[in-house]
Formats: C-alpha cells, structure tokens, sequence
C-alpha cells in the first residue's frame, strides 16, 4: 500500500456518470469530514445505461484511472449503480486501489433490516435490467423485487423534490410494486433506494411507506458506511479531526460544468465550488 495511506487526511476518489452520486460523496464527507475528496461526472458520456457493457466498463476504467494518476485517489468510491453492477470487477482490475461500489453496501444494509426476508428495490430501468441488486440480495439469503421507475430522475433534477407531483407518482411506483409483490407472493419490509438522485426523495418516500412499516434504505449512506470500515485503521486520522467546513472537495466533469455547478449543490448539500472540466477522450 502507498505510504500515504498512513497520513491524517486521505485521498478518496468518487465518480459517476453524472452528478447523483455527490448524494454519496455528501454521506461521505459526513462520516469522514477530515478526508480528501476528488469527485469526476463523466457529463459528457452519461447517461450509461444506454451503452453496451463493454462501453461502460471503457468509460469507467478511464474514470478510475484519472482520479488515481491524475488525483492521487487511495480509495475509490464507484457512485454509479450502472457502473457497480457491470464495471466493477473491471474497475479493480484497472486500478491499485481499493475500490468500492454501492450495490453490495445497500444489499447488506437491507440484510440487516429485513425481519421477512423479502426486499424492494426501486431504481433506473438499466439497473433493474441488470439484476445486480437482485443477486446481491439473493447471495444474503434475500428475495428481492426489482422496480424501475424513470420518472424519478428528472423530477428529482427539476428540483421538484418536495412537489405533489412527485409524491403521486411515488405512489403510483409503490401501487404497482406492491401488486407485483403479492402476484410473487412476496412480503417486502425494506425499501433499498438503488439510485443516487433517490436520497434527495427520501422524506417522500419514507412518508409514502410509513403506513406499511417499511424501512428504507439509503445506499449512499451504507456505501459510506462502508467506506468508513475500510479507510479507518489504514491512516493515523480520526472522523472528527477535521470540521466538515474545511473539507476538501474537488469536482470535475466532462461536460456540462455550468449545469453541474448548478445541479450539483443540490446533491451535495454544500455548494460544489468551482467544476473543472476535462477530457478523457471518446
């Protein structure tokens, strides 16, 4: 291991295709404020789960590779569920790092929420194509039920995240996935959240499942988590040695800066200073 790692104030490198995954870097630097952070949207390419495997596994391995060589990453956050689900092996293999994704982190989370055995994941529709939280849930001895739900993602980039609008069709999402549940007679008590723009839905969410008593499970926050088990005991440092206000926090994008910056802070909690923008080829 780099010598580095011994310091007070390590380098984690987080990315996405977009900017949902600041959800994961503002959990992030929550848990670990001391730390520094090195966070790349690939902008220019999203949204990846229209690309072929072999695309996204090019994309995201010249993302990891430019936040390892270019930042100085020690730890690698894969904040992309599309990514995590078909890249990951990929990823590890390209890079010296530990790297982390945020599929196995919300899969065990509901593991040790679920009484019933049984769990709901509601994500993009290439995520549930993919399955991948299904086989983590089942690898735990979960039966999982896999929702898409596409209008999601824009209502949550519109800003409408506290918006009637949204709450209806969260309950339209949740009517349907309840039906689908019984025909498979199934019994869901936990709610997994399997994408990065969800979190900023979370108090309508919680409110649309509190009558059936189901938890929800934030998977930016379990991938945190952890992330925390794995950084602690590598570096000297403690999760209060720095204030959250002195945080060190580098965003790049490939495209789109102007619209990251603005977005960006929404996702983050914190505004995201100045994006820089960069090339990583086609």
């Amino acid at each position: 291991m780099n010598a580095r790692l011994k310091s007070d104030h390590p380098t984690i490198g987080v990315f996405d295709s977009g900017f949902g995954g600041l959800t994961v870097l503002r959990a992030l630097v929550d848990r670990l404020p001391q730390a520094r952070y090195a966070f790349l949207g690939d902008t220019a390419r999203l949204p990846y789960g229209s690309k072929s495997r072999r695309t996204i596994v090019r994309y995201a391995a010249q993302s990891a590779e430019f936040l390892v060589r270019e930042r100085g990453a020690e730890y690698l956050v894969v904040a992309c569920n599309t990514a995590s689900a078909l890249a990951l092996d990929a990823i590890q293999d390209a890079v010296p790092i530990p790297v982390l994704g945020v599929i196995e982190p919300g899969a065990a989370a509901a593991r040790k929420a679920s009484l019933s055995g049984d769990v709901a994941v509601i994500a993009t529709d290439a995520t549930v194509q993919s399955h991948a939280y299904s086989a983590a849930c089942k690898a735990r001895g979960l039966r999982a039920i896999e929702k898409a739900c596409p209008l999601l993602v824009p209502l949550v980039e519109e800003g409408w995240t506290d918006h009637a609008v949204t709450a209806e069709v969260i309950r339209v999402y949740l009517e349907e996935l309840k039906a689908e549940a019984a025909a498979q007679m199934l019994l869901p008590d936990t709610l997994v959240l399997g994408c990065t723009h969800y979190p900023l839905l979370r108090p309508l969410l919680e409110h649309a499942v509190a009558s059936v008593g189901m938890r929800v499970i934030d998977s930016a926050e379990s991938t945190a988590d952890t992330a925390v088990q794995l950084v602690n005991g590598r570096y000297s440092g403690s999760s209060s040695s720095k204030g959250a206000s002195e945080t060190e926090i580098h965003c790049f994008a490939t495209d789109s800066v102007d619209k990251f910056e603005r977005l960006g802070s929404r996702f983050l909690g914190r505004p995201t200073g100045k994006v820089e923008l960069i090339d990583l080829g086609g």
